[in-house]
């Protein structure tokens, strides 16, 4: 199969087409990074709406760092979602740490990739957040319980390729979802495009710099 995204940008793309009734409605475009700024920064372009961050951590575990016991979001307070099945079999007291470590992340990349620019309000604004695909689901579902404690008006989940059964269960945390493409074989998020290069820090602020700029001060 030849995979129906050439890039991230491409897939940003055919995402804003799907997403332009929005355009009139003081939307907001939320990233998660990496990769998702990638997507969305053609989106915000689209609907001339500003780009800004969820910035989400995956807590992972003391013998398997890449297996998610769950997932921590920016806010006040953070918005902790926890695996039940592989949250469980660590200490609380680990779990306690690790999240308290993540936070601590979360915060160096905000200054990082947006410096002293302020947050982009969300109250009472549509809030469109994207990912450049989901698998789990896990990080998205901490992310969009954050961004729902800012009050958006309207709460859009809008991603190119996600498994139909992680839409489903995230229908219950958003308004709107807009999926390109919900395959019953998924397998990874990467084998949906063509060219899926892990993108840098200096390419995240790059492109918010980029979608800062062209909204001017």
């Amino acid at each position: 199969m030849t995979p129906p995204f050439l890039d991230r940008a491409d897939a940003g793309r055919r995402l804003a087409a799907s997403l332009m009734r929005y355009k009139d409605l003081h939307p907001v475009v939320l990233a998660l990074p990496r990769g998702g700024v990638a997507v969305a920064h053609p989106v915000a372009a689209a609907l001339h709406a500003p780009l800004d961050l969820v910035l989400v951590r995956k807590i992972g575990t003391p013998f398997q760092p890449e297996l998610a016991a769950g997932a921590i979001a920016e806010g006040d307070p953070p918005e902790l979602v926890i695996n039940e099945e592989i949250g469980e079999a660590v200490s609380p007291a680990w779990f306690k740490a690790e999240a308290g470590r993540q936070i601590e992340e979360i915060a160096r990349r905000r200054t990082l990739y947006l410096g002293s620019r302020d947050r982009v309000p969300i109250a009472g604004c549509t809030a469109i957040v994207i990912d450049d695909g989901i698998a789990t689901g896990a990080t998205m579902r901490a992310a969009l319980r954050s961004v729902r404690k800012a009050q958006p008006a309207r709460l859009v989940l809008a991603v190119p390729v996600a498994p139909p059964e992680v839409i489903a269960r995230l229908r219950a945390d958003v308004d709107e979802v807009v999926c390109l493409m919900a395959p019953d074989l998924f397998g990874a998020v990467g084998r949906f495009y063509q060219d899926f290069p892990q993108l840098d820090d200096a390419q995240v602020i790059e492109l918010l710099d980029a979608a800062a700029a062209r909204l001017g001060p």
